[in-house]
């Protein structure tokens, strides 16, 4: 009977990213910038429903901006519960544009892509979030860098803090993390770091009946007069204090 809950829910992700698939596809060039938003919120909220994981939000969610969010980066899910919370739009690694299905979902979500490996490129994308930034937008970064295993905040790099600084833009910290809805201890389900596989996480997760994701919104903070190195370490400490409350 476990097997077949698994299978039955694997088979409803795979139906939901399908929809989502078909919706950018079909549908979002006749849409405006408001309506898309509100159906990548609906659509994450939703695929939250289907792997059965309890989102809760402590905190109030960005309305708008200018305003840049960083927050811990723990999973291939953490893009969603972001949005399932409140939307904004993402800087993420160029692979992704390119990765069948999943490419379409991000770029359809407003993703602001950038080569890693380039300083040039990173350049490029501190320019075009400040501009973003000035226009109004709700944008979100993971400045560790990587996954971690979501029982410690590592450190921030400061690159990407410079578009808020360059755009006089607020930032708002903020904390994800994964436990057990009866316990509340750390859950590993939808864990992505080390050895962990993509397939191994998404199949832990389906396989689990407790999850929930906690979404821990701080206090939108400006520079104040901080160069961006300090101030990813002051906004990489709240953050620990947000996991950790």
């Amino acid at each position: 009977m476990h097997l077949f809950r698994v299978l039955g829910k694997l088979l409803g992700l795979l139906l939901h990213i399908a929809v989502g698939w078909w919706t950018i596809r079909r549908h979002f060039p006749q849409m405006d910038v408001a309506s898309r938003e509100r159906r990548v919120q609906s659509w994450s909220a939703q695929l939250l429903v289907v792997l059965g994981i309890t989102l809760r939000v402590r905190g109030t969610p960005p309305a708008q901006g200018p305003l840049l969010l960083v927050c811990n980066h723990i999973s291939w899910l953490d893009i969603a519960v972001v949005h399932a919370a409140g939307y904004c739009r993402f800087v993420s690694k160029s692979e992704i544009k390119h990765w069948p299905i999943i490419g379409t979902l991000a770029t359809g979500a407003g993703t602001l892509y950038i080569e890693r490996a380039s300083r040039r490129d990173a350049m490029r994308v501190v320019h075009h979030m400040a501009e973003r930034l000035q226009a109004g937008d709700v944008i979100g970064v993971f400045p560790e860098g990587t996954t971690g295993d979501g029982h410690a905040v590592m450190p921030f790099h400061a690159n990407l803090l410079q578009a808020a600084i360059a755009a006089q833009a607020p930032v708002l910290p903020l904390a994800l993390r994964f436990v057990d809805l009866h316990t509340g201890t750390l859950h590993s389900g939808p864990s992505f770091v080390g050895d962990d596989t993509l397939v191994g996480s998404i199949w832990r997760t389906l396989s689990a009946r407790t999850i929930a994701a906690d979404v821990v919104f701080g206090i939108p903070e400006a520079a104040a007069g901080r160069d961006r190195r300090a101030w990813a370490q002051d906004l990489q400490q709240t953050v620990v204090r947000l996991h950790g409350g």
